[in-house]
């Protein structure tokens, strides 16, 4: 039995300003609605410089010291794993745009449920804001997929 396996590797980070939260409008048809900015992981490139780049591209901000937070997991329907890395960040300069990717603006925190938001990132947010939660996952049972938080 082989332990290598196909794998991307995604990133996300939430940026917090005060008690506010960056968020994204995504325009993707396959996974639309608020999110966080971040992106694919390009070969051989640093997880913290992927992120980096990724919230430059999609926000005009250039972040600082982004922390590692957590991750999501999942199987697509190729076999692969598919692996996004949560990350905050508060430390940030430059001037906030929008890209192709989505609208991007600062929001209270509180008023993230007055959005729609993309498929499960009520779920992801909890691992985000956590102390005691590292990992969303997607597991079967009874035949179809769930979502699991650790």
């Amino acid at each position: 039995m082989s332990r290598s396996e196909k794998a991307i590797f995604t990133n996300m980070c939430m940026i917090t300003y005060e008690d506010k939260i960056l968020v994204q409008d995504r325009k993707n048809k396959d996974w639309p609605g608020i999110t966080f900015p971040g992106g694919h992981v390009e070969e051989k490139e640093s997880f913290v410089k992927s992120v980096i780049r990724e919230v430059k591209e999609e926000t005009g901000l250039s972040i600082k010291n982004p922390i590692l937070c957590g991750i999501k997991q999942f199987q697509t329907k190729e076999e692969e794993r598919y692996i996004v890395l949560f990350y905050k960040a508060s430390q940030f300069e430059g001037e906030l745009r929008s890209s192709e990717e989505g609208e991007v603006f600062f929001i209270s925190r509180a008023d993230l449920t007055n959005y729609v938001l993309a498929e499960d990132f009520e779920q992801m947010i909890e691992v985000f804001e956590s102390e005691d939660l590292s990992e969303c996952y997607y597991h079967k049972s009874g035949g179809e997929w769930k979502l699991g938080l650790l």
